[in-house]
């Protein structure tokens, strides 16, 4: 079986990284990029909304 070097494998393109020089994107990238970011919060704050449910509702089992 052979064996895998990292430099191998397909590396994952970042899709933006915060702070990321930002000259020689297009309007249409910086669009998608907003969109893309966009999703992402709503991810993240649905997440956040989980989790607080069920902090409430551990508290309220154990009458914190």
């Amino acid at each position: 079986m052979p064996a895998f070097d990292d430099d191998d494998r397909p590396k994952k393109k970042i899709a933006h990284e915060i702070g990321q020089d930002l000259s020689l994107l297009s309007v249409d990238e910086l669009m998608a990029r907003i969109a893309q970011l966009q999703d992402e919060i709503k991810r993240l704050e649905a997440d956040m909304v989980r989790k607080r449910d069920k902090r409430a509702a551990a508290d309220q089992f154990f009458k914190r």
